[in-house]
């Protein structure tokens, strides 16, 4: 399942039926819409669906055209919707259309212009929004809202950004195909997961994958695919140092990358959490860690110690990023031994190599990648359960800085205050495992959470249980 795959967004500008004057909300149409597709041109991958075929006025006015419309967007697979108001707009409309579909809703309308003498005021706009926020709260809707700006309004832009990443949050967590490769080291007691619960209240799927199945599409690739291996082999050797590995091992890898890939169209699969510490070791002499990096730069979350949690938010900091980054999965180890403020987020060698640092020369050594990761803000997240029903989704921020060189893949990372970090994992419900994504995010994911039913919003500063 391609998680940033093209957005397909329901495009339904509305009026007042009654007041104030139709005139001016289809004046303001037309640079509406230009000015939404300037914007999305810009963000990429987004699909308008309008209602252009409704009516002349290519507008939503009648309560009564919102089941043409819910028909319409529905066989289209809208994946969100946007409302934007001509005038005061037609509450009942958009609270009735919002319910229906069942995505997230975008509310925003733009600035009215001054009163003229003692004329009518032509749009209304602003007091329009404040009835249509109440609705869809009367219907029970979660909704975003962009600020009553001006069309040419920085607001307007890094909001409907937000959204669409919001959206493809959203959209990633509600269609989640997880494949669990056999289980769990028995010594992880914190990778425990309810599968039951996942499905029926979010309605995640995990895929069971045994040892028999996936040895057996590795044993064949390494028999029938030679030419594909050798492929993935030179890919190895364009990016990395690989001196250190035999031409064996490195073939072997590349069968267990192709396998995996082959497993993600087998199963439709959003991401995988895999065994990494015995299974392939003991078979082919490799472990999964470079592959895991090479499939989290694809677009393909793959998180080890079958840590299925780990996997979802490692998917949905994927989705929010929307192509910009890739995640990596990280161990929290150990606090700075100068800087109070900073700690260590390392694996034995898991971390995408798109994501290195240059001048720390990333090489391959014993199947695991040997690079610190590049500098800038990163943010941190961890999907977790403590609980039967207690769901929540922590995301922070923070950002690169100096410390010691140690092997494996590895950052420093420094927040404002370590301790409130500290106490916040210990304490729970999270465990040591957190995906991290260059950029910030938290406000994002936050606002995604509105629209995933059971899963709570938490960072370090919030009490959350």
């Amino acid at each position: 399942m391609n998680i940033n795959r093209e957005l397909v967004l329901g495009y339904a500008p509305v009026r007042r039926d009654v007041f104030p004057d139709p005139k001016d909300a289809i004046a303001q149409r037309d640079p509406i819409r230009a000015r939404v597709e300037e914007i999305l041109n810009r963000v990429g991958n987004v699909r308008l669906v309008d209602i252009d075929w409704l009516n002349e006025e290519k507008l939503l006015v009648e309560h009564s055209d919102v089941k043409r419309v819910v028909k319409h967007f529905r066989q289209e697979g809208v994946d969100a919707l946007f409302v934007p108001h001509c005038n005061f707009g037609q509450e009942e409309a958009v609270g009735q259309l919002a319910k229906a579909l069942n995505v997230p809703v975008l509310l925003w309308g733009p600035r009215d212009v001054a009163p003229k003498d003692f004329l009518p005021r032509p749009t209304d706009t602003q007091c329009g929004l404040f009835a249509s926020g109440k609705a869809l709260r009367r219907y029970g809707v979660p909704f975003t809202y962009i600020e009553n700006c001006w069309l040419d309004s920085p607001a307007l832009d890094k909001g409907i950004e937000d959204f669409i990443r919001v959206a493809n949050v959203v959209r990633c967590f509600r269609g989640m195909r997880i494949g669990q490769i056999c289980v769990r080291p028995w010594q992880f007691l914190t990778v425990k997961v309810n599968e039951s619960e996942l499905l029926e209240k979010f309605g995640i799927e995990v895929e069971p994958i045994n040892a028999v199945e996936i040895l057996g599409m590795i044993d064949d690739v390494l028999a029938n695919r030679k030419a594909e291996i050798a492929e993935v082999v030179k890919d190895f050797t364009c990016r990395s140092d690989c001196c250190a590995q035999t031409q064996d091992a490195m073939e072997k890898m590349a069968a267990l990358q192709i396998a995996f890939l082959d497993l993600v169209k087998k199963y439709d699969l959003t991401g995988i959490a895999t065994e990494c510490w015995d299974l392939f070791e003991k078979n082919y002499g490799v472990r999964t860690c470079v592959i895991m990096g090479n499939l989290s730069e694809m677009g393909i979350p793959v998180v080890c110690e079958t840590d299925i949690h780990g996997v979802i938010g490692a998917a949905m900091a994927t989705a929010v990023a929307r192509g910009d980054s890739c995640i990596f999965l990280a161990d929290i180890t150990q606090r700075h031994p100068t800087n109070e403020n900073a700690e260590l987020l390392w694996h034995c060698g898991p971390f995408p190599r798109a994501l290195a640092k240059e001048s720390s020369h990333p090489s391959l050594v014993s199947w695991h990648g040997q690079w610190e990761l590049m500098e800038g803000d990163i943010t941190l997240c961890r999907f977790d359960m403590v609980e039967t029903g207690k769901y929540a989704l922590f995301a922070d921020h923070c950002h690169t800085t100096e410390g010691p060189v140690t092997h494996g893949t590895y950052v420093w990372v420094e927040v404002d205050d370590w301790i409130k970090w500290e106490r916040k994992f210990v304490e729970g419900p999270y465990i040591h495992h957190v995906a991290g994504i260059y950029g910030k995010y938290a406000p994002i994911l936050k606002e995604a959470c509105k629209y995933l039913n059971g899963v709570v919003y938490d960072c370090a500063d919030r009490e959350i249980f």
